[in-house]
C-alpha cells in the first residue's frame, strides 16, 4: 500500500506526517526548520536528512511513497521551490512532489477542506482564505526583513526594542529587560547588540523570546500589554483584507502558531477587536495540524492525477 507525506516547514520546526493513500493511520515527527529565507543551509540540510531517514523507517523504502506534499514558508521567494526540489532529490526521492505555501496545508488541516481562514502568528506571521467560488487572498508572510507583523519575530524585536530603551531612558518601569538578560544569559546592553547583530543570530533565537510579553502581562507590566495590543492590531490587519475580499464574514477563523495559542492576551485582544466589526465570526483551533493538511492536499493531488 502506497504512502503519502505531509511536511509543514516551518521557521522553527518541521512537522512531518505519514499515512497509507486512503487511510488515517499515521506516524508523525518533528525535525528542524526547512525555510530558505534566513535559515541555516547545514541546518535545512539536517532537517531533510532527517525526514527521509525515517521516512525510509516507516515505508521500508522510497519506492512506496506515491505522492509528497511539503508546505513550507517562504515560497514567495522564487528560489525556494528549486531549493526545496533539490535537497528531495539529493536524498533519492523522485516521485510525485508539491509544493505550496504553508498556508494552504494549514487551511486544508484547520478546516478539514480547501475553505474558510487560517491565520498563522508563529515565527513568521500571514493570513490566508479561499471562498466557495474557490478565490484566493492571502496577507502577509514576506519575511521578517519587510514583514511578519504581529509574528513571535516581531514581539522579539519589540521586547529588544524595549530593552535599549529602558537602557537610554526612554522607557521605565518595566520588568521586561530583566527578563530578556536571564533568558539570553547575558547581562549588559553591548552583549544584547553583540547577540542581536551577529551574524549567527537565527530569526528563531529572535522569536524564542516572544513567551516574555505574556509572562510580564500576567505581571501587569504595562509595556507588555501594550505590546499585546500592538501584536493583536497587526494580525487584526491581516484578518480583515480577507474576509473582505473573500465576503467571508461569517467564516470561523482557524487560529495557528504559538503566538495565537499560547498567548491569551493576544488572542483576546484580538478576538475583541473582530467582536466589534465582525461579530458572526469567532477563532477557531484548528482541526487538524497544517503537516496533516499536507497529506489531505497530496491525496487530492493523487485523485486529480
Amino acid at each position: 500500500m502506497a504512502f503519502i507525506v505531509g511536511i509543514d516547514g516551518g521557521g522553527t520546526k518541521t512537522a512531518v506526517t505519514i499515512t497509507h493513500d486512503q487511510e488515517d493511520s499515521l506516524f508523525t515527527f518533528t525535525v528542524g526548520p526547512i525555510n530558505y529565507n534566513g535559515g541555516d543551509a547545514d541546518a535545512i540540510a539536517a532537517s531533510f536528512e532527517g525526514i527521509f531517514s525515517q521516512t525510509k523507517l516507516y515505508c521500508g523504502n522510497l519506492q512506496e511513497v506515491a505522492h509528497i506534499c511539503i508546505g513550507a514558508a517562504g515560497i514567495s521567494n522564487p528560489l525556494v521551490i528549486n531549493f526545496l526540489e533539490q535537497h528531495v532529490k539529493n536524498n533519492g526521492y523522485i516521485g510525485p512532489l508539491t509544493i505550496t505555501g504553508d498556508q494552504e496545508t494549514a487551511l486544508y488541516g484547520a478546516q478539514n477542506a480547501m475553505q474558510g481562514i487560517i491565520l498563522i502568528a508563529g515565527t513568521g506571521s500571514i493570513c490566508f482564505g479561499v471562498n466557495e467560488k474557490g478565490e484566493q487572498h492571502r496577507t502577509g508572510g514576506f519575511g521578517h526583513l519587510i514583514d511578519d507583523e504581529g509574528s513571535g519575530y516581531s514581539i522579539g524585536r519589540d521586547l529588544l526594542s524595549v530593552l535599549v530603551q529602558v537602557e537610554d531612558g526612554r522607557i521605565t518601569d518595566t520588568v521586561i529587560p530583566a527578563m530578556v538578560y536571564e533568558q539570553l544569559g547575558l547581562s549588559t546592553v553591548k552583549e544584547i547588540i553583540g547577540f542581536v547583530y551577529d551574524k549567527n543570530t537565527t530569526k528563531k533565537e529572535i522569536a524564542q523570546l516572544a513567551p516574555i510579553m505574556t509572562t510580564a502581562c500576567e505581571k501587569g507590566d504595562a509595556h507588555a500589554l501594550a505590546l499585546a495590543e500592538k501584536c493583536a492590531a497587526n494580525l487584526y490587519e491581516l484578518v480583515v483584507p480577507v474576509i473582505e475580499r473573500l465576503k467571508l464574514y461569517e467564516s470561523p477563523i482557524a487560529i495557528a502558531g504559538s503566538v495565537l495559542q499560547k498567548s491569551r492576551f493576544v488572542k483576546e485582544a484580538l478576538e475583541r477587536k473582530l467582536t466589534q466589526s465582525y461579530p458572526q465570526t469567532k477563532l477557531i483551533l484548528p482541526i487538524k495540524d497544517a503537516a496533516y493538511g499536507a497529506v489531505l492536499l497530496g491525496r487530492s493531488k493523487m485523485n486529480n492525477d
